[in-house]
């Protein structure tokens, strides 16, 4: 999706990135807030903060890229301003979670293991530490270039690289582990 370079959107125009990046950024705000209330709360704050800060869009980078951006930094200020629980509960609101696009359905208990399989894999996504596990998901999740990731981490390219091996590295590591109890 293209953004006009204008000085205002309209609501319509707002209603229209909602509709096409709200899942990336709620699902980005979720992997680093670790909740489903406070993603919510970051991902209203970040359309907001695009209806104000429109006219600042140069246009260098993507939308979807401006957006994750955007949503990084209100969700970091979100952490750093609050107490949050350090328990997280997994359970009632997991992202991407089902969507396959296969036209066979499978059975009731294939889809079931494969389900608590993705669970089990999110959950050793989200013990990560935040410098490895942001990369991860911007990377695998959210499918952006190096070069895209670079710009919302504020690290170099290498460094990004470098993180996104070191993660899927040690997912694969627990992943294991925990396959095996």
């Amino acid at each position: 999706m293209q953004m006009q370079h204008s000085a205002e959107l309209n609501i319509s125009d707002i209603r229209t990135l909602m509709e096409f990046y709200g899942e990336d950024v709620w699902n980005y705000a979720y992997v680093i807030t670790r909740n489903t209330y406070t993603a919510d709360d970051v991902a209203q704050d970040v359309f907001i903060k695009a209806y104000q800060k429109v006219a600042f869009f140069r246009g260098e980078a993507s939308v979807k890229t401006g957006l994750l951006k955007i949503t990084r930094n209100t969700a970091l200020s979100y952490l750093k301003r609050a107490f949050l629980r350090r328990v997280v509960l997994i359970g009632d609101r997991s992202p991407g979670v089902g969507l396959n696009g296969t036209v066979s359905t499978p059975s009731a208990e294939a889809e079931y293991l494969k389900r608590e399989e993705a669970d089990e894999l999110w959950k050793e996504v989200l013990k990560l530490p935040g410098k490895f596990r942001d990369p991860l998901v911007l990377s695998v999740h959210h499918q952006l270039s190096i070069e895209e990731i670079s710009g919302i981490t504020g690290l170099s390219p290498g460094t990004v690289k470098s993180r996104i091996y070191r993660a899927k590295k040690k997912v694969a590591a627990r992943f294991g582990r925990s396959e095996r109890r």
